[in-house]
């Protein structure tokens, strides 16, 4: 018997022996895999002939994925640059005939609409969809945010006139039980959610070193 010795290309070689199409997801993320999952008021044990619950999880999944909030918000009239207060400037006040109001500008946030009486999860569930069982690492949650695209003014004035804001892609980091606020981070060109240094952000962004 002699000793089996690896090759060195030996990833190479596996390459090679694809037979076909995988079913197996390709696709990089930082996201875990159960945080697209929707939530189903189904029973675990279905009876024969009712749709499985494996089943109607997937298909809630993709229709949800199918849905672009800018755009429902757009077929509804409602354009979302205008759904954050902005300061108000006497010197540019829109015209009536703009079929603009000149007197009342939007000066509400959008927190006051919030309601939670139909959530399906609270704050805490959402945040706990990024733990992978057996991982102590918590990882974000994706989801849509209306942030300003440019970062430094919109941290520096959020409510500047000069602002565009826009449904971004992010993950949600963490929480704030206080102020009922969510950390998000916008994600990169390939949908990940990195820090300056490339690496992932796991548990809210807090390091050893704070």
């Amino acid at each position: 018997v002699t000793t089996f010795k690896m090759p060195e290309d030996f990833q190479s070689i596996l390459d090679k022996q694809v037979i076909g199409p995988t079913t197996e997801n390709l696709v990089k993320s930082d996201f875990a895999a159960q945080s697209f999952k929707p939530k189903v008021q189904v029973a675990f044990q279905r009876l024969p002939g009712q749709c499985p619950r494996a089943l109607e999880i997937e298909r809630k999944r993709r229709l949800y994925l199918s849905f672009d909030i800018a755009q429902l918000l757009a077929e509804k009239g409602i354009d979302s640059n205008q759904l954050v207060p902005r300061h108000h400037d006497p010197d540019n006040m829109p015209a009536i005939a703009e079929k603009k109001d000149p007197v009342f500008p939007i000066y509400l946030p959008l927190k006051m609409f919030d309601n939670k009486d139909y959530d399906c999860r609270t704050p805490e569930e959402w945040i706990s969809l990024g733990l992978e069982p057996g991982s102590y690492d918590r990882k974000p949650v994706p989801g849509k945010a209306l942030l300003p695209t440019d970062d430094v003014l919109g941290h520096e004035n959020p409510k500047s006139q000069k602002l565009i804001y826009k449904w971004i892609d992010v993950g949600v980091l963490d929480y704030d039980k206080e102020t009922e606020l969510y950390l998000v981070h916008k994600t990169d060109k390939n949908g990940l959610v990195r820090d300056e240094e490339g690496r992932p952000i796991l548990n809210g962004g807090i390091t050893p070193e704070g």
